[in-house]
Protein backbone atom coordinates (compact mmCIF):
# COMPACT_ATOMS: atom_id res chain seq x y z
CA UNK A 1 0.00 0.00 0.00
CA UNK A 2 1.34 3.44 -0.90
CA UNK A 3 2.48 5.97 1.67
CA UNK A 4 -0.07 8.06 3.56
CA UNK A 5 0.57 11.73 2.70
CA UNK A 6 -2.48 13.51 4.16
CA UNK A 7 -5.06 12.47 6.74
CA UNK A 8 -7.53 13.84 9.24
CA UNK A 9 -9.44 12.30 12.13
CA UNK A 10 -12.65 13.53 13.76
CA UNK A 11 -12.24 16.89 12.04
CA UNK A 12 -14.81 19.41 13.23
CA UNK A 13 -15.37 23.07 12.41
CA UNK A 14 -17.88 25.38 14.05
CA UNK A 15 -18.19 29.08 13.32
CA UNK A 16 -19.21 30.91 16.47
CA UNK A 17 -21.85 33.64 16.56
CA UNK A 18 -25.30 34.34 17.94
CA UNK A 19 -26.27 31.00 16.39
CA UNK A 20 -23.18 28.73 15.98
CA UNK A 21 -22.83 27.16 12.54
CA UNK A 22 -21.58 23.56 12.63
CA UNK A 23 -19.94 22.96 9.24
CA UNK A 24 -17.88 19.81 9.76
CA UNK A 25 -19.02 17.21 12.28
CA UNK A 26 -16.20 14.68 12.39
CA UNK A 27 -14.59 14.23 8.98
CA UNK A 28 -12.27 11.26 8.47
CA UNK A 29 -9.98 11.11 5.44
CA UNK A 30 -6.84 9.35 4.26
CA UNK A 31 -4.99 10.30 1.06
CA UNK A 32 -2.11 8.20 -0.24
CA UNK A 33 0.78 9.06 -2.54
CA UNK A 34 -0.28 9.35 -6.17
CA UNK A 35 -4.00 9.12 -5.39
CA UNK A 36 -6.50 11.32 -7.22
CA UNK A 37 -9.55 12.02 -5.09
CA UNK A 38 -12.61 14.17 -5.81
CA UNK A 39 -14.78 15.75 -3.13
CA UNK A 40 -18.28 16.78 -4.16
CA UNK A 41 -21.17 18.37 -2.30
CA UNK A 42 -23.80 21.04 -2.63
CA UNK A 43 -22.88 24.70 -2.36
CA UNK A 44 -22.34 25.66 1.27
CA UNK A 45 -21.66 22.09 2.41
CA UNK A 46 -18.18 23.01 3.65
CA UNK A 47 -15.94 21.72 0.83
CA UNK A 48 -13.73 24.81 0.71
CA UNK A 49 -13.64 24.94 4.51
CA UNK A 50 -12.39 21.35 4.56
CA UNK A 51 -9.71 22.11 1.98
CA UNK A 52 -8.52 25.14 3.95
CA UNK A 53 -8.26 23.04 7.10
CA UNK A 54 -6.38 20.25 5.32
CA UNK A 55 -3.96 22.83 3.96
CA UNK A 56 -3.33 24.39 7.35
CA UNK A 57 -4.84 27.70 6.22
CA UNK A 58 -7.42 27.58 9.03
CA UNK A 59 -7.63 25.77 12.37
CA UNK A 60 -10.25 23.13 13.20
CA UNK A 61 -12.49 23.34 16.23
CA UNK A 62 -11.58 19.73 17.01
CA UNK A 63 -9.67 16.88 15.44
CA UNK A 64 -6.24 16.21 14.01
CA UNK A 65 -4.66 16.77 10.59
CA UNK A 66 -1.45 15.00 9.61
CA UNK A 67 0.73 15.85 6.61
CA UNK A 68 3.43 13.33 5.76
CA UNK A 69 2.53 11.67 9.06
CA UNK A 70 3.24 14.82 11.09
CA UNK A 71 0.49 16.50 13.08
CA UNK A 72 0.14 20.17 12.19
CA UNK A 73 -1.50 20.91 15.54
CA UNK A 74 1.91 21.15 17.20
CA UNK A 75 3.41 23.52 14.62
CA UNK A 76 3.89 27.27 14.96
CA UNK A 77 2.45 29.47 12.22
CA UNK A 78 5.94 29.83 10.72
CA UNK A 79 6.41 26.06 10.74
CA UNK A 80 2.99 25.62 9.12
CA UNK A 81 4.01 28.00 6.37
CA UNK A 82 7.20 26.03 5.77
CA UNK A 83 5.26 22.76 5.65
CA UNK A 84 2.76 24.23 3.17
CA UNK A 85 5.61 25.37 0.93
CA UNK A 86 7.35 21.99 1.01
CA UNK A 87 4.57 19.39 1.28
CA UNK A 88 1.48 20.96 -0.33
CA UNK A 89 0.46 22.72 -3.51
CA UNK A 90 -2.68 24.82 -3.98
CA UNK A 91 -4.80 25.54 -7.06
CA UNK A 92 -7.97 27.65 -7.03
CA UNK A 93 -10.81 28.47 -9.42
CA UNK A 94 -9.02 31.71 -10.27
CA UNK A 95 -5.36 31.30 -11.17
CA UNK A 96 -3.98 34.14 -8.97
CA UNK A 97 -0.99 34.63 -11.28
CA UNK A 98 0.93 37.86 -10.78
CA UNK A 99 0.26 39.94 -13.92
CA UNK A 100 3.65 41.66 -14.08
CA UNK A 101 5.63 38.40 -14.10
CA UNK A 102 6.04 35.90 -16.93
CA UNK A 103 4.60 32.40 -16.74
CA UNK A 104 8.03 31.00 -15.83
CA UNK A 105 8.54 33.64 -13.14
CA UNK A 106 5.10 32.93 -11.67
CA UNK A 107 5.87 29.23 -11.50
CA UNK A 108 9.29 29.90 -9.97
CA UNK A 109 7.81 32.10 -7.22
CA UNK A 110 7.37 29.32 -4.58
CA UNK A 111 11.02 28.32 -5.13
CA UNK A 112 12.20 31.89 -4.69
CA UNK A 113 10.19 32.04 -1.47
CA UNK A 114 12.32 29.04 -0.42
CA UNK A 115 15.36 31.18 -1.32
CA UNK A 116 16.42 28.94 -4.21
CA UNK A 117 18.84 30.70 -6.55
CA UNK A 118 17.23 32.61 -9.41
CA UNK A 119 18.57 30.53 -12.33
CA UNK A 120 17.91 27.01 -10.97
CA UNK A 121 14.41 28.08 -9.90
CA UNK A 122 13.60 29.30 -13.42
CA UNK A 123 14.97 26.07 -14.88
CA UNK A 124 12.67 23.98 -12.67
CA UNK A 125 9.78 26.31 -13.54
CA UNK A 126 10.32 25.81 -17.27
CA UNK A 127 10.45 22.04 -16.76
CA UNK A 128 7.12 22.17 -14.92
CA UNK A 129 5.60 24.29 -17.70
CA UNK A 130 6.80 21.76 -20.27
CA UNK A 131 4.96 19.01 -18.36
CA UNK A 132 1.68 20.90 -18.76
CA UNK A 133 2.30 21.71 -22.42
CA UNK A 134 3.30 25.35 -21.96
CA UNK A 135 7.00 25.29 -22.80
CA UNK A 136 6.44 27.72 -25.69
CA UNK A 137 4.58 30.16 -23.42
CA UNK A 138 7.13 30.40 -20.61
CA UNK A 139 8.10 34.02 -21.35
CA UNK A 140 4.53 35.28 -21.85
CA UNK A 141 2.71 37.38 -19.28
CA UNK A 142 -0.57 36.03 -17.83
CA UNK A 143 -2.53 38.59 -19.86
CA UNK A 144 -1.14 36.99 -23.03
CA UNK A 145 -2.36 33.49 -22.06
CA UNK A 146 -5.79 31.93 -22.55
CA UNK A 147 -7.90 30.94 -19.56
CA UNK A 148 -6.89 27.31 -19.87
CA UNK A 149 -3.22 28.21 -20.25
CA UNK A 150 -3.36 30.37 -17.13
CA UNK A 151 -4.90 27.51 -15.16
CA UNK A 152 -2.31 25.03 -16.43
CA UNK A 153 0.33 27.53 -15.37
CA UNK A 154 -1.26 27.56 -11.91
CA UNK A 155 -0.98 23.75 -11.79
CA UNK A 156 2.69 23.99 -12.79
CA UNK A 157 3.26 26.51 -9.99
CA UNK A 158 1.58 24.18 -7.49
CA UNK A 159 3.77 21.28 -8.64
CA UNK A 160 7.15 22.99 -8.98
CA UNK A 161 8.04 22.38 -5.32
CA UNK A 162 7.34 18.64 -5.79
CA UNK A 163 4.69 18.52 -3.06
CA UNK A 164 3.28 15.31 -1.61
CA UNK A 165 -0.27 16.51 -2.29
CA UNK A 166 -2.03 19.25 -4.26
CA UNK A 167 -5.32 20.69 -2.97
CA UNK A 168 -7.42 22.02 -5.84
CA UNK A 169 -10.60 24.03 -5.20
CA UNK A 170 -12.87 24.09 -8.29
CA UNK A 171 -9.82 24.44 -10.58
CA UNK A 172 -11.90 24.03 -13.75
CA UNK A 173 -15.02 25.84 -12.55
CA UNK A 174 -14.27 28.93 -14.64
CA UNK A 175 -13.55 27.06 -17.89
CA UNK A 176 -15.58 25.66 -20.76
CA UNK A 177 -15.84 21.86 -21.05
CA UNK A 178 -13.06 21.37 -23.60
CA UNK A 179 -10.62 23.63 -21.75
CA UNK A 180 -11.53 21.99 -18.43
CA UNK A 181 -10.70 18.63 -19.99
CA UNK A 182 -7.29 19.91 -21.14
CA UNK A 183 -6.53 21.24 -17.65
CA UNK A 184 -7.61 17.96 -16.06
CA UNK A 185 -5.39 15.98 -18.43
CA UNK A 186 -2.47 18.22 -17.49
CA UNK A 187 -3.20 17.45 -13.83
CA UNK A 188 -3.23 13.71 -14.56
CA UNK A 189 0.15 13.93 -16.35
CA UNK A 190 1.68 15.75 -13.41
CA UNK A 191 0.24 13.22 -10.98
CA UNK A 192 1.51 10.28 -13.01
CA UNK A 193 4.95 11.78 -13.68
CA UNK A 194 5.62 12.87 -10.11
CA UNK A 195 3.55 10.51 -7.97
CA UNK A 196 1.74 13.46 -6.43
CA UNK A 197 -1.64 13.06 -4.76
CA UNK A 198 -4.50 15.38 -5.76
CA UNK A 199 -7.55 16.29 -3.68
CA UNK A 200 -9.98 17.97 -6.07
CA UNK A 201 -13.09 19.84 -4.95
CA UNK A 202 -15.51 20.08 -7.88
CA UNK A 203 -19.17 20.42 -8.86
CA UNK A 204 -18.45 18.58 -12.13
CA UNK A 205 -19.66 14.99 -11.71
CA UNK A 206 -18.11 13.88 -15.02
CA UNK A 207 -14.73 15.27 -13.97
CA UNK A 208 -14.99 13.72 -10.50
CA UNK A 209 -15.77 10.32 -12.04
CA UNK A 210 -12.40 10.39 -13.80
CA UNK A 211 -10.49 10.42 -10.51
CA UNK A 212 -9.72 7.28 -8.58
CA UNK A 213 -12.15 7.96 -5.73
CA UNK A 214 -15.19 10.20 -5.24
CA UNK A 215 -16.45 11.32 -1.83
CA UNK A 216 -19.43 13.50 -1.00
CA UNK A 217 -19.48 16.02 1.83
CA UNK A 218 -23.00 15.85 3.21
CA UNK A 219 -24.39 16.86 6.60
CA UNK A 220 -20.89 17.64 7.85
CA UNK A 221 -19.42 14.23 7.02
CA UNK A 222 -17.56 12.66 4.10
CA UNK A 223 -19.32 9.69 2.52
CA UNK A 224 -18.58 7.47 -0.45
CA UNK A 225 -19.90 9.12 -3.62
Amino acid sequence: MSELVLSCKNLKKTYQGPAPVHVLLGVELEVRAGERLAIMGRSGSGKSTLLHLLGGLDSPSEGEIRINNKSIKTLTETERGTMRNHALGFVYQFHHLLPEFTAAENVAMPLWIRRMDHGPALLKARQALEEVGLAARAEHLPGELSGGERQRCAFARAMVTEPACVLADEPTGNLDAQTADEVFEAMVRLSDNRGTAFVLVTHDAALAARTGRVLELRDGLLRAG
